[in-house]
């Protein structure tokens, strides 16, 4: 792994790989020991660097909030060697200064998920909890907004985004709540990503676009997915400017501070580390073994 070129993931909706800037585009079929990934990945040059694409709800759009296997995702773009990851994602506002078709940089998740036991790619043997006080890689998120900034872009860089499950939107007293709590986006994705990017040691940050403002104002028609749709063809559109001009931006260099979680994770001595696991990990494990 230590000679193999760094690479960048892009997680988002199909539409964002179709890059006229892609070169050289191959699909990757890869099994994981978690099951398979949302969808195959697509892999290509980006300005001369390595980059894999992987739609999240599969193309086509095939997979609810709640059918997502957010290990074998993660776990597949490790296994090529990525380690910087722009998760792209839809968001209800919470907060009237966030409108429709701005783009919001969360800095913090609040987690309203049920699922949190598929959230970790530890256990079996192997008990790590790593760090997860400021979720989002600050140095990635800095720099997509001021490449956001500069190409005009309505760009707000902080924020918290509350994970819920979904499939349904919100309930109005549950968006009323959350807005309530201070809580500035919300979604039904990105917290299991982050969580899983960290224990991956991939630096990762999430371009929150607003397609609506949820439920909460009654103003408004409440959220629907037919609102929600014309929203994200223009977003998609946004974050593939941002995408073009970030990536050969990025360090060649793995030595961010993300790359490093694993180092004070581990409450498991290594030498009772269960063969099956330790092989089962082996993308992510690999420096320690």
């Amino acid at each position: 792994m230590k000679d193999e070129v760094l690479a960048i993931g892009i997680i988002g909706g199909s539409g964002l790989y179709q890059m006229e800037e892609l070169r050289d585009a191959t699909e990757h079929k890869i099994d994981t020991p978690f099951g398979p990934p949302s969808d195959s990945l697509i892999g290509g040059q980006v300005s001369g660097r390595q980059v894999y694409f992987l739609p999240r709800h599969a193309r086509g759009h095939r997979l609810l909030p709640h059918e997502l296997n957010h290990r074998a995702n993660i776990y597949a773009l490790r296994s090529l060697n990525v380690r910087w990851i722009v998760s792209v994602t839809a968001v209800g506002s919470l907060q009237e200064k966030y409108a429709p078709r701005d783009v919001l940089l969360p800095s913090q998740f609040y987690d309203r998920t049920s699922l949190r036991r598929e959230h970790t790619f530890f256990g079996e043997g192997i008990a790590a909890h790593i760090s997860f006080a400021e979720p989002i890689s600050t140095k990635l998120r800095n720099l997509i907004a001021d490449l956001a900034r500069s190409l005009g872009i309505t760009i707000h860089n902080g924020g918290t985004y509350v994970n819920m499950d979904g499939p349904a939107f919100s309930t109005r007293a549950e968006s009323e709540r959350n807005r309530r709590n201070g809580f500035d986006v919300i979604g039904m994705t990105n917290l299991p990503e982050a969580k899983l990017a960290r224990e991956a040691e991939i630096a990762l940050a999430t371009m929150a676009m607003i397609t609506d403002y949820d439920c909460w104002k009654v103003e408004e028609e409440p959220v629907s997915a037919q609102t929600v749709i014309g929203h994200l063809m223009a977003n998609a559109e946004t974050a593939k400017k941002v995408l073009v001009d970030l990536i050969p931006r990025l360090p060649m260099e793995a030595n961010w501070p993300e790359h490093s979680a694993l180092d004070s994770a581990f409450v498991t001595e290594r030498r009772l580390w269960p063969a099956a696991t330790v092989k089962k990990l082996e993308p992510i494990l690999g420096r320690f073994l």
